[in-house]
């Protein structure tokens, strides 16, 4: 009940922040010449509203720090609550691209939202910016022209090197998987799956939950019954603090099974909520909140301030997107009217000096990246995720070819890629 009350009071937060946000920040209607219209998609309401207010706190940190007048054009932000639903976010994609008359769309959050939406945003052909939705296809078997993974991932980029990682440098012999029952979950599992056998781990059972699983009693229960050396698992919203807390109260570290989590489960957004109780956990993310990297420690310390709290990778996100943009917006002098010209040049944005580290995109428009193994340390001002094992320049497609991957389907509940690879195509 605790921390249902505390998801609420993130959500109204939320809401109150976008209604009393600037004018540009917020303003409805259309941008005229001198304006660029920015559509800002995010769930404000629901169980993954914490997020979703990093990712709108992230966004507006940068503006403020930057100024929101670019290449001579004011950059106005429409911001629409999607509350993690694929229809509503749909619904409100078409009214920013209609009524707002949005020049680019950024957002949203969750991988079944992007899906619905990147679609009928690339028919309508507005450039679509994607920091957060890691939905593999997107850059792999079912790219879109008008779509970039602006300061991006795919769900399966940084779990690919932890399932290497847990076979070669913990040695764990046995696995269970429990990830969440749609894309990003499936897609998680799958890259962890696929390169924990290929180093000859076995992964016992494979547990899916839905979103909003309010009770983690029995998965808890089975993965007793396996006993196996390890369990992965991704969760998003509220599931991360649920699962986390589950995995305590029953006791899971004394049996003697070790936890290996995916980037969301232990983020800053969740980590507000577990506080110490996280403490310990590793887990594998593009974003490593305790790094002392300069660029990393300047955005932490800097959002630390503004919002006395420490940054989730979905902040990072939107932060570094910001900057990739008004890099294009300078290159062509503001002018956004040839739409496939402006997503051309967001794929050619360099982004250097980020709070994730260096990155740049291959020739499919995914960022390459640095990939981080951490743990949840205390830190100054509460529990951190330091790196302690870095994978760097990771490609979406791991160390295995691209053209060998791609004929393989995207990862699902019924393919995870489990064996040597590469297994024949089913």
């Amino acid at each position: 009940m605790r921390h249902r009350t505390a998801l609420v009071g993130v959500a109204l937060a939320a809401l109150v922040a976008a209604a009393c946000a600037p004018p540009d920040q917020n303003e409805s209607g259309g941008g005229g010449d001198d304006t660029v219209t920015v559509g800002f998609l995010r769930p404000a309401t629901g169980p993954n509203a914490a997020p979703g207010r990093d990712m709108e706190r992230g966004w507006k940190l940068f503006w403020e720090e930057n100024g929101s007048k670019v290449a001579g054009k004011q950059v106005k932000t429409v911001m629409e609550d999607d509350a993690g639903n694929p229809s509503i976010g749909l619904n409100k994609a078409r009214e920013l691209m209609t009524n707002s008359e949005a020049d680019m769309i950024v957002g949203p959050m969750l991988a079944n939202v992007g899906l619905a939406v990147s679609d009928a945003v690339n028919r309508r052909k507005v450039p679509m910016v994607v920091p957060v939705v890691s939905a593999d296809d997107l850059t792999q078997r079912k790219p879109l022209p008008y779509v970039v993974r602006l300061a991006g991932w795919t769900s399966s980029q940084t779990t690919h090197p932890l399932g290497e990682y847990a076979a070669v440098d913990r040695k764990y012999k046995t696995a269970v998987t429990i990830c969440n029952d749609y894309a990003f979950g499936h897609e998680s599992c799958g890259g962890f799956t696929n390169t924990f056998t290929d180093k000859g781990g076995k992964v016992r059972k494979k547990l899916w939950n839905p979103l909003g699983t309010q009770d983690f009693s029995t998965y808890m229960a089975q993965i007793k019954q396996v006993k196996p050396d390890v369990v992965f698992t991704e969760q998003v919203g509220a599931d991360s603090v649920r699962f986390v807390k589950a995995w305590n109260d029953f006791g899971m570290e004394a049996t003697g099974i070790k936890l290996l989590t995916n980037e969301t489960v232990v983020d800053q957004a969740a980590l507000r909520s577990l506080g110490s109780s996280a403490d310990g956990i590793v887990s594998v993310g593009h974003f490593a909140d305790g790094s002392d990297a300069q660029d990393t420690k300047k955005f932490v310390d800097a959002y630390h301030e503004r919002y006395d709290e420490y940054p989730s990778y979905y902040s990072a996100a939107t932060y570094t997107a910001a900057g990739g943009i008004v890099s294009a917006l300078e290159e062509l002098k503001g002018d956004t009217s040839d739409a496939k010209k402006f997503v051309d040049t967001l794929k050619g944005v360099k982004l250097e000096k980020t709070p994730f580290g260096p990155e740049h995109l291959d020739s499919r428009g995914n960022p390459v990246l640095n990939v981080y193994i951490r743990e949840v340390r205390k830190g100054l001002n509460g529990s951190m995720n330091v790196p302690i094992k870095t994978y760097e320049d990771v490609s979406q497609f791991w160390t295995y070819d691209p053209e060998e991957f791609l004929k393989h389907p995207v990862y699902s509940k019924s393919y995870q890629g489990e064996g040597v690879w590469p297994e024949p195509k089913k």
